[in-house]
């Protein structure tokens, strides 16, 4: 079974147009196995109760930005080695450091294309 078969992911974004399109890039490269959350919090709950392999999160949502996920992913026993991926339309140096600052594993600018997707996930996961 190929890696992209067995993948669990939680794609988090507060606009369902966000979400739609995330999906359906990751449908298009195999991976099926996607939960998605229109925030930060419901995301975090979501992945608390079922378990998977990587975060795929939007920046800037109200409530809990995708770094204050990333954060509470990190410092819970549960979810700190989780994979995560910020998916931004600002690619702002600061954003971005304080990321990797907060254990990202690496991000992707909006607008995406779908290969640029699949190559930012198998930098984290490996070839899919």
């Amino acid at each position: 079974m190929a890696l992209r078969e067995q993948l669990r992911l939680m794609v988090v974004d507060d606009m369902s147009t966000s979400r739609g399109l995330i999906t359906q890039a990751l449908d298009s490269i195999g991976i099926r196995n996607v939960a998605t959350a229109s925030d930060g919090a419901a995301a975090l709950q979501a992945v608390l109760k079922s378990p998977v392999h990587l975060v795929i999160s939007d920046y800037n949502m109200p409530g809990m930005d995708g770094l204050h996920l990333l954060h509470y992913l990190r410092n819970t026993p549960q979810t700190a080695k989780v994979g995560f991926l910020l998916i931004t339309g600002r690619a702002d140096p600061a954003i971005i450091d304080k990321g990797r600052k907060l254990g990202m594993n690496n991000f992707l600018k909006k607008p995406f294309e779908t290969a640029d997707m699949k190559a930012a996930i198998e930098a984290i996961v490996g070839r899919l």
